[in-house]
């Protein structure tokens, strides 16, 4: 990926790195550039819920953190007005992949989306999560 006007590799990851519940969680920015970013997590057991998944809460935190990542790429800061998600199936893996894109920004209002997906040991990714978000640029 390539980098665009707004936040490049290098911001976003220290955008991730100032956020106490991103490094809490161990989120990793590893790609951004024209609108897009990915975002990795390792499993991490204390984040699971009665059943030994991946908690929602946690879910809804990558997807909105990958869609707001993908639309500062584009726009700089922004803030989430609106956000859905939809859990497919049980996040259980060795890694969790998040893939934020932004569908469009314009001067008052961007849309981005992300695809969460749940590696196993065999390297193998499944679709478990997405969501959409509506952000507000907050302007330089």
């Amino acid at each position: 990926m390539t980098t665009s006007p707004g936040f490049d590799l290098p911001r976003l990851v220290a955008t991730n790195a100032s956020a106490a519940f991103n490094r809490l969680a161990g989120f990793e920015v590893v790609a951004a550039g024209d609108g897009a970013v990915e975002v990795h997590m390792r499993w991490n057991g204390d984040f699971t819920q009665y059943a030994g998944h991946l908690h929602a809460g946690v879910i809804a935190a990558l997807l909105d953190t990958a869609c707001g990542f993908a639309a500062a790429n584009v726009v700089g800061n922004v803030v989430a007005s609106h956000f859905s998600m939809n859990c497919l199936r049980p996040a259980v893996g060795r890694r969790f992949i998040v893939k934020g894109t932004t569908v469009r920004a314009g001067r008052k209002q961007a849309f981005a989306r992300a695809e969460l997906f749940a590696e196993n040991e065999a390297g193998e990714a499944v679709l478990v999560a997405t969501g959409e978000t509506v952000l507000v640029p907050l302007g330089a």
